[in-house]
């Protein structure tokens, strides 16, 4: 049974230091809000957090931000999932924000660039490693019985990587297509036509389609974009931004764009943050702000908005068919931009060697978490850049 005997400013604070000390990224978080907040406090039920969970892997948006959003929701309704996502969010928005002023502060001199030497070169074996991960977990293992068994998700996977490479940047509207592909294939179409949630996705697309002229405004419906096409890790909104940030609208370089990743992966909480430290180089902190509000407005709508219907949703084939067929090319689009980073941020052995060792560490050494990895990495720069 659950304990309905805790406030609502013991969950906020709960989140509050959550997000200031949670690392390990979301798989870590979601494991930390399962031992804590179930098995230890019982404040919610095993049911309501695999409901929750659930919800989370159905609907766009960070994943652990939003079983966060939602568990604040169960009991507190509104004013919970308002509080607890933001209690949750906001350390590590406080922690970019800083580091992004040291970053304009410092970024031009020596040592400042040869931690960053390192470090960038480990973020590509980090994000190698998790586009394998996720590779896994949502596609399939890399066995003939189960690619066989999955062979459509692994044609759209497979475009969403061609498509990368070959075009350097994201198309929202490939994702929805990748969809409703899968949807129509692995559903009978009268069920997709019966679908009301399906064009609500549509109809969401399309008005964030559409960009206006100043600064401001750019930043918040790009980003919103971004929010709404996220499905599971955060890591996955990483070929999103960089077809943005870097191809599309030029507000960082290559390098700049890696930097903004490893301090996502340095800081506690969700990784989507990066977004914050993104949009505080663009923009200083009104770009930092309408960055994060505008990446985490999405997940939180459709959280509170779907919440207490779920349990009819996510019986839906078509919503749960359409959902997996946009993970697909999107993680898919995760692997292309790995690629493309790689292509541009490996410039030497030196890199090379530090990206690999990245990635054999990751594989091989149990409960490593990345942090350790990117702070040994910028060790290492500093020694290769020092003689």
């Amino acid at each position: 049974m659950a304990n309905s005997n805790y406030s609502l400013k013991d969950l906020t604070l709960y989140f509050l230091k959550l997000g200031t000390w949670g690392f390990g990224g979301p798989v870590a978080l979601v494991g930390y809000m399962h031992r804590d907040l179930v098995e230890n406090k019982k404040w919610i039920t095993e049911d309501e957090y695999k409901e929750g969970m659930a919800l989370a892997q159905l609907a766009p948006g960070p994943l652990a931000a939003q079983l966060g959003i939602y568990i604040g929701f169960v009991h507190y309704g509104l004013l919970g999932a308002t509080l607890t996502g933001l209690a949750f969010v906001l350390p590590s928005f406080i922690m970019v924000v800083l580091l992004g002023m040291a970053y304009k502060l410092y970024s031009g001199l020596s040592w400042m660039q040869a931690i960053f030497y390192g470090v960038s070169a480990s973020v590509i074996g980090i994000i190698s490693i998790s586009a394998y991960k996720l590779t896994v977990k949502s596609i399939s293992k890399f066995t003939l019985p189960a690619m066989r068994a999955n062979w459509l998700l692994w044609i759209l996977y497979l475009i969403g990587v061609v498509i990368t490479v070959i075009t350097q940047r994201e198309e929202v509207l490939l994702f929805i297509l990748t969809g409703v592909i899968y949807m129509i294939i692995k559903v009978p179409p009268q069920w997709a036509r019966r679908n009301p949630v399906l064009p609500s996705f549509l109809l969401a697309g399309m008005v964030f389609w559409e960009s206006g002229n100043n600064e401001l405004v750019k930043i918040g419906l790009f980003f919103l974009k971004a929010g709404a096409f996220v499905f599971g890790s955060g890591l996955a909104i990483v070929p999103f931004l960089h077809a943005g940030v870097v191809q599309e609208y030029g507000w960082l370089t290559e390098s700049e764009f890696v930097d903004s990743v490893a301090v996502a992966m340095i800081t506690p909480g969700p990784v989507v943050i990066t977004v914050g430290f993104i949009g505080y180089l663009v923009s200083g902190f009104p770009g930092a702000s309408v960055a994060a509000l505008a990446t985490f407005l999405p997940c939180f709508l459709f959280t509170v908005i779907l919440a207490p219907s779920f349990k009819r949703i996510a019986q839906n084939n078509s919503v749960k068919a359409f959902v997996g067929g946009i993970t697909a090319s999107v993680i898919g689009a995760l692997v292309g931009s790995v690629i493309i980073i790689a292509s541009r941020s490996i410039v030497d052995v030196c890199t090379a060697l530090i990206a690999l060792a990245s990635i054999s560490s990751l594989l091989f050494i149990k409960k490593l978490q990345e942090p350790y990895v990117i702070l040994v990495a910028a060790v290492v720069g500093m020694v290769i850049k020092g003689f």
